[in-house]
């Protein structure tokens, strides 16, 4: 009865900017709070850092089954607590290059010139740690598509009648055999 074609691009259409939306959320928040952490340092780092640990610790895919048969499937709760994971993920590798980033000379200058946080962040340090950021996010989108598509094979994800490729493939499961 249904046009699978058309079906399969509007699911494309729906998963991929999900994904999107849930992986650019994710970059914000871990992106911003691994470079104050590593710009900032001391009490800061170590409080970010320890926070992190804690929501890596905890196996990802029970987190947020946990979370969404509490708050319900809903698009903005899939999406935010999509972007909360994979934010712990962009925290690390972003604490890590912008932590090596600070301590070159030409940070120290500018720091030395009495440069703010917000300016020493926006010209010196996010120029040389944009190219490992696109990177992971390339790999980070891929994993988020994939995450998004699970759930919504498992039923928890994007929920019909709006369609989305994880949906349907529960939806054929039984016509495999």
């Amino acid at each position: 009865g249904r046009d699978m074609f058309s079906r399969m691009v509007y699911a494309a259409r729906n998963t991929i900017g999900i994904a999107f939306i849930a992986t650019m959320l994710g970059f914000l928040l871990g992106g911003g709070t691994g470079m104050l952490a590593a710009m900032l340092g001391g009490w800061t780092d170590q409080i970010f850092s320890r926070i992190n640990d804690i929501l890596m610790a905890i196996p990802g895919l029970i987190f947020i089954l946990l979370v969404l048969s509490f708050l319900g499937t809903a698009l903005p709760v899939l999406v935010s607590i999509i972007g909360l994971f994979e934010a712990t993920r962009v925290f690390r590798v972003t604490r890590a290059v912008a932590t090596n980033v600070n301590v070159m000379e030409f940070v120290e200058v500018a720091k030395l010139r009495g440069e703010s946080l917000w300016l020493l962040i926006r010209r010196e340090i996010l120029p040389n740690v944009t190219a490992p950021l696109v990177a992971e996010f390339g790999i980070r989108f891929t994993f988020t598509f994939m995450f998004i598509a699970g759930l919504s094979f498992l039923g928890l994800g994007i929920q019909p009648p709006t369609a989305d490729w994880g949906s349907m493939v529960r939806e054929n499961a039984e016509l495999v055999s």
